[in-house]
């Protein structure tokens, strides 16, 4: 467990799924309890934008971020830069994305994920805010264009739930992006992800849960929430041979460099 005083930040969950209907403000409670602060929930599409502004509204230590995710791209009409950049206004709203490329459902949706992948990345550049990445069995693409749109204009990016390979984590590093660790890196046969962690950079990690999904060792299996943070860190801070402690401050610099607009408000628990 955490020290008083110290605490960690869910990087990218989903709290507007209905997973978290029943008990949204027990979920919230107990993640103070457990020293997660703040929170940065994920709309998946412009038409979940307006439940995650009023969670956001809501709740003092939520955060949200607006973007069309790769699943989505044909089934909700697609985010424009300038609807996204209308979003990035609100002052809780400190990311764009996620974005990104997954060929593992959605190979035959290619084209369209890299046309709206551009747009966030513009955005991006545009707004200030950084970019979420989704990234899922498309390494070779991925790192092409995120290459590419970087030569364009900078801006900051971060690799959500990194489970790809070393190939596009060193591209990322390269790009100066960050990498954020999930619960699958608490999983047994996850070894090689552990690996290409233990040699990342410390200041280029962040932690998140992507509650609802993948609840870390040991509630694998069970619907995840953003309290849990605190088993991958612990992961993580094994890994960089630091105490949680120093891990969970660590990684709360880094959240607070990269999603700077989270870092301008008072939390209180």
């Amino acid at each position: 467990m955490l020290s008083s005083g110290t605490s960690l930040v869910d990087s990218h969950c989903h709290l507007d799924f209905p997973d978290f209907n029943d008990d949204l403000p027990e979920v919230v409670d107990r993640a103070i309890t457990h020293g997660v602060t703040r929170m940065v929930t994920i709309a998946t599409s412009l038409s979940a934008e307006p439940v995650a502004r009023t969670l956001a509204d809501t709740y003092t230590p939520v955060f949200f971020a607006v973007g069309t995710h790769p699943h989505r791209v044909a089934q909700a009409p697609m985010a424009t830069v300038d609807e996204l950049l209308q979003v990035a206004q609100h002052p809780k709203m400190v990311a764009i994305g996620e974005s990104g490329l997954d060929y593992h459902y959605t190979r035959d949706l290619a084209a369209l994920q890299e046309t709206s992948l551009r747009i966030h990345a513009e955005a991006a550049r545009l707004s200030g805010l950084p970019l979420i990445i989704h990234a899922r069995d498309a390494d070779t693409d991925m790192a092409r264009i995120l290459a590419d749109e970087h030569c364009k204009g900078t801006f900051d990016c971060v690799m959500h739930c990194f489970s790809s390979s070393a190939e596009l984590a060193d591209a990322a590093i390269e790009l100066g992006f960050y990498l954020s660790m999930s619960g699958i890196v608490t999983f047994r046969n996850s070894g090689p992800l552990r690996s290409i962690f233990a040699r990342v950079p410390s200041d280029r990690i962040l932690v998140e849960t992507d509650a609802p999904y993948l609840a870390p060792v040991p509630y694998r299996g069970k619907r995840n929430e953003p309290a849990r943070t605190v088993h991958t860190a612990a992961v993580g801070a094994q890994l960089h041979g630091m105490s949680l402690d120093e891990f969970a401050a660590l990684t709360t610099r880094n959240f607070d460099r990269l999603f700077a607009k989270a870092n301008t408000r008072s939390i209180a628990a």
